[in-house]
């Protein structure tokens, strides 16, 4: 075998073939390469590679035509059939000379995620995976070609063939979809030649052994039926026997056999088993805090998703598979919306998109809408809408806790002072933890309401009376918790900064600048602060925040009594400065009689003697919408995590708040400069110099 792998591999670089299909696949991946990856700054490589799947249809047919097709248009073929060594070796040695080669392509593009990397993180895992599918689907292409090459003894019906073939398997999604979009008996048998699948869940980032185990049998499948195509042939030669024919197709039928079974037994495992999720975000894994509540679950728990199952989200299913896998008590049953139209009327009367999930136990239920399991965002340069996120972990845990919790909490916003209203994705935050949010004017009650599980003061714009303050000081003195910001205003806030002194914060009046450039954002006023590492703070920790028009506090830094402890949570630089005189600011440098930092500008306060607990923090602006998309959803990730802490403290069993989790990873900045030389280097220089190596080399051979 090593014998023919040797004059194989010889032969195709002794010929343009193997240059060509070297240069081919290396200039069509470095192409999209340079479009996505450089001039765009995606940092996936999984792009370029799904682009250029389709490449196989052409340089495959081109690389195997020749394989055993020219040894039977030559004659030659008349040494395998009578070579000591085994068919099945002659073909495995022919096969891994291709392969070979096309192994050498990918070693060279696994080089490109190490090359992106010099300019920004990237995902290697994912990357790699990435790779790993599209080289398994490669040689799961080869292989086919080797069986078509030993078909027939013309290249170009081999080629032609080939192509018809792998056309085929990249086609066979789309077909089965025209055939029918809700699948039958037809399209499953049809989908076990999708030769695209496995590879598009692999450049998703998942490292799935179903695939690996489709790619390997079904390249064993076609390599055993090329070696049982050449044996029948020499038994053509040799005395007729009235058996071989059933005996040869008896062989190629028990080895199909034995691929679907091994494929079966491969999906039959559950996804636990199956799937890696190598992806940055864990897009396809549930977390350790899931995994808990469901290991805990003890009430009977159904899932009805509002769907066809065969034409539902794939995604979502394979989520919603994952909880059924981690608790017996957890059950998925698809409604098809064409046979049960009115099914969800049975647990809201708002109508419910397609897909939509309603969670049921007992007597409780909570609909989500499958609007709500994906995160969209508006692009205002090509005004359209694209995915940035998929929460589906996050809604149908909260949906578990919900339904298995008899009793739910109330969190109230204050009104009636200019406050800023909680909304987005930050109300989005307070229903995910299963808590009732409602408004409370101080004006209108005598004190806070007793069910009140925490208290939302977001950046009043005009004072307290004296009565207001008093009645949330008695709330926290009573063991309440609060989120308390503050938002600059000219007007005098003598009680509203009670509250806050109360419990030893000073709060300045004025705003803080930033002198520090890495410390701000576009201009002084847009705060980037250092983030001290808690455990509020550590899903942002590593991240940013954005503080626009924060205000100065300061904390006593030692206190005569234990009672109270101080955890700075967000702080300015060194070099930041305070303006006292807003109104009268003439620029962002620092002037005579402005104060000098660094200020706090979150901090958590604990009493320990009265259990209150506060988080304060002095820009209310950070909790809007747009500062929160300026720092891709960290700001409502502080405020969750804030929030779920207030509410935690006062509960027996915590709640569980999954944050969305991102599709893609911030882009990469590449220099002009950069990208062109890259450009020029990879898609035209190599592949030149490759082609040029293919043409000087079989020159020589022909005037040798």
């Amino acid at each position: 075998m090593r014998a023919v792998f040797k004059r194989e591999f010889k032969a195709c670089f002794q010929c343009v073939i193997g240059w060509l299909f070297f240069a081919v696949t290396l200039a069509f991946y470095f192409l999209y390469f340079y479009l996505y990856n450089l001039s765009y700054g995606y940092p996936y490589i999984a792009y370029s590679l799904n682009a250029i799947a389709f490449l196989f249809l052409v340089t495959v047919p081109v690389l195997t035509m020749r394989v055993l097709a020219e040894e039977r248009h030559a004659r030659t073929d008349q040494l395998i059939l009578t070579a000591p060594v085994s068919i099945g070796r002659i073909v495995l040695g022919k096969y891994l000379a291709l392969a070979a080669i096309f192994t050498a392509a990918v070693l060279v593009i696994s080089l490109s995620p190490l090359l992106l990397a010099c300019f920004g993180e990237v995902p290697m895992a994912e990357s790699y995976v990435a790779v790993l599918g599209f080289w398994l689907y490669g040689l799961t292409c080869i292989a086919i070609g080797t069986f078509v090459s030993s078909l027939t003894e013309s290249q170009v019906i081999a080629a032609v063939l080939t192509f018809f073939f792998l056309f085929l398997g990249y086609m066979m999604d789309g077909i089965t979809q025209l055939l029918s979009s809700e699948g039958n008996l037809l399209t499953q048998i049809l989908s076990g030649y999708d030769l695209t699948a496995g590879f598009q869940r692999m450049s998703d980032g998942r490292l799935d052994l179903t695939a690996v185990v489709y790619y390997f049998s079904v390249t064993a499948l076609f390599l055993f039926l090329t070696s049982q195509s050449i044996q029948k042939r020499r038994w053509s030669a040799s005395v007729k026997r009235p058996g071989l024919g059933i005996f040869h197709a008896g062989f190629t039928a028990a080895a199909a056999a034995c691929a679907v079974l091994l494929n079966l037994a491969a999906v039959m495992l559950p996804q636990t088993v199956t799937t890696i999720d190598c992806t940055s975000s864990k897009l396809y894994s549930v977390t350790e805090d899931t995994k808990q509540i469901l290991s805990a679950l003890t009430s009977p728990v159904e899932f009805y998703v509002l769907a066809n199952e065969a034409s539902g989200d794939k995604q979502l299913d394979a989520t919603l598979q994952k909880y059924e896998e981690l608790s017996s008590n957890v059950k998925v049953t698809y409604v098809d919306p064409a046979v049960s139209p009115n099914f969800y009327q049975k647990y809201t009367q708002e109508q419910v998109s397609a897909n939509s999930i309603i969670a049921v136990c007992g007597e409780r239920s909570k609909v989500i809408d499958y609007s709500a399991v994906y995160e969209t965002s508006f692009d205002y340069q090509t005004y359209q809408s694209q995915t940035t996120g998929y929460d589906a972990e996050g809604q149908l845990t909260s949906a578990l806790q919900y339904v298995t919790n008899e009793t739910m909490q109330t969190v109230y916003e204050i009104t009636g002072h200019g406050e800023i209203q909680v909304s987005g994705r930050f109300q989005e935050a307070v229903e995910k933890m299963n808590l009732q949010l409602q408004s409370l004017n101080l004006l209108e009650t005598d004190a806070v309401p007793d069910d009140c599980e925490a208290l939302l003061i977001m950046g009043p714009q005009s004072d307290f009376s004296k009565d207001d303050a008093q009645k949330v000081l008695d709330y926290l003195e009573g063991g309440g918790k609060a989120l308390i910001c503050t938002q600059y205003t000219s007007e005098p806030m003598e009680q509203f900064c009670s509250i806050l002194k109360a419990y030893g914060l000073n709060l300045y009046e004025g705003m803080v600048l930033e002198a520090d450039a890495g410390n701000y954002y576009q201009n002084p006023l847009y705060l980037l602060p250092d983030i001290s590492y808690d455990t509020v703070t550590a899903e942002v920790s590593d991240e940013y925040v954005f503080a626009p028009y924060a205000q100065g506090l300061t904390f006593p830094e030692e206190q005569e009594e234990d009672t109270v402890a101080y955890t700075q949570l967000l702080s300015t630089s060194e070099q930041a400065f305070l303006k006292t005189d807003v109104q009268n600011m003439m620029s962002f440098e620092k002037e005579k009689g402005d104060l000098e930092g660094p200020f706090t500008i979150g901090v958590s306060v604990i009493d320990t003697a009265a259990q209150a607990q506060l988080f304060v923090y002095t820009s209310a602006s950070m909790f809007s919408e747009d500062a929160d998309q300026t720092v891709s959803g960290n700001n409502s990730a502080l405020f969750a995590a804030s929030l779920a802490s207030l509410v935690n403290d006062t509960q027996a069993s915590s709640l569980v708040v999954i944050p969305v989790k991102p599709y893609t990873m911030e882009t990469i900045a590449v220099s002009r400069g950069t990208v062109i030389l890259a450009g020029f280097s990879s898609v035209i220089a190599v592949p030149l110099l490759c082609i040029a190596a293919g043409i000087w080399i079989w020159l020589r051979r022909r005037k040798a």
